[in-house]
């Protein structure tokens, strides 16, 4: 008979080694989906995970990488410390959107005033606010009611989303767009526009904030103090108590530090990648965020890779629905199968398989 003992400590090896697991059986697993399709299995993953990076148009593909995974990065490693603190913010999409349509406010009131160091700086600022009030909602809510912040933050995105389509068909629609819904194109807007700091890399301003972030978190949590009360308040809250940690002090941090960075993020990419406030704006890397933060292991340079690897299935995802006709549904589903799997593989970092002989009477 097979079952599950739980070991006596969790094992290293496996806290680091199931992301690979979870990656590899998401592939093996994918393949049997693609197949399903009626698709070529080993073709369509070959063109997720290696073509954007080994192709012949692979120089336009990898600049990519950075500009997909930059917001992914800056949400997730948010949302990491909240995390390690059992404080579960959902609703960074929402965050997100709304930090977008804060900086965008900020470029949209100023146009077309030439001073590029007051209003991109401005709208990085008003982003970040942004995004940090709206997760405010959830945190205050939690502190002072005892609601649940899964949901509370979760519902507040799709409040996001309407205040989204309203901005961009209402008070934010273009003048001169002849009446189409969305606003201004930023990233023609030389005072606003995040545009690469070099040509054809894929650096923008988002993707800086995105390798200091990482710094920072990784400094905050293995060298300071503030990070010793956040791993503390999430794996022993009655010790924490005892230590000093204030715990509803620490939702508010935790939750305004993930608002902040996603707020960030969609301003990033509201004055560079996308360029505009528009209905079809928010992508979903709110949600993703959440998938790289977990194969990351909570930890800043695990997050960074995480983040690399799923703006490669972004991109490869994009890749195949245009060379292979595969359906976009497809490659979400595989997003959404990675951290099945991790979840599923995390099992033996707690647990080991043991076979007992049953006896025979």
């Amino acid at each position: 008979m097979i079952v599950l003992e739980k070991r006596e400590a969790p094992s290293r090896l496996w806290a680091w080694g199931s992301p690979v697991m979870a990656v590899l059986l998401t592939m093996v697993l994918g393949g049997l989906l693609f197949a399903a399709l009626g698709q070529n299995s080993i073709t369509v993953i070959r063109t997720i995970f290696l073509d954007p990076l080994f192709s012949e148009f692979a120089w336009f593909y990898r600049p990519q990488i950075l500009i997909k995974g930059a917001p992914l990065v800056l949400i997730a490693i948010g949302l990491s410390f909240g995390f390690r603190a059992g404080v579960w913010n959902i609703g960074a999409e929402g965050q997100y959107i709304v930090g977008a349509i804060c900086g965008a406010g900020v470029a949209l009131a100023l146009y077309p005033m030439d001073a590029r160091w007051l209003i991109f700086p401005s709208m990085v600022l008003a982003g970040a606010l942004g995004g940090w009030a709206w997760a405010m909602i959830p945190g205050l809510l939690r502190v002072r009611f005892g609601t649940n912040e899964i949901l509370v933050s979760l519902m507040l995105v799709y409040v996001a989303e309407q205040l989204l389509a309203a901005m961009a068909l209402g008070a934010m629609r273009n003048p001169e767009g002849m009446g189409f819904p969305g606003s201004r194109n930023l990233s023609q807007y030389p005072s606003a526009a995040n545009l690469e700091l070099i040509s054809g890399s894929g650096m923008h301003w988002g993707v800086v904030a995105a390798l200091i972030t990482v710094i920072f978190a990784y400094v905050t949590l293995s060298r300071h103090v503030f990070g010793f009360h956040v791993r503390l308040a999430g794996q022993a809250p009655r010790a924490a108590k005892f230590a000093g940690v204030n715990p509803a002090r620490m939702v508010l941090i935790c939750m305004g530090l993930s608002g902040a960075l996603a707020g960030a993020a969609g301003l990033f990419e509201v004055a560079g990648p996308a360029g505009q406030i528009s209905i079809d704006f928010n992508v979903g890397y709110g949600f993703t965020a959440i998938i790289v933060a977990f194969l990351g292991r909570l930890h800043p340079i695990g997050i960074m890779a995480a983040g690399a690897l799923m703006a490669l299935t972004y991109i490869g995802g994009g890749i195949a629905q245009s060379s292979l006709g595969l359906p976009a549904a497809a490659i979400n589903l595989l997003q959404g199968m990675l951290l099945f799997n991790l979840l599923a593989v995390d099992v033996f970092t707690t647990y080991r398989i043991r076979m007992l002989r049953k006896e025979v009477s």
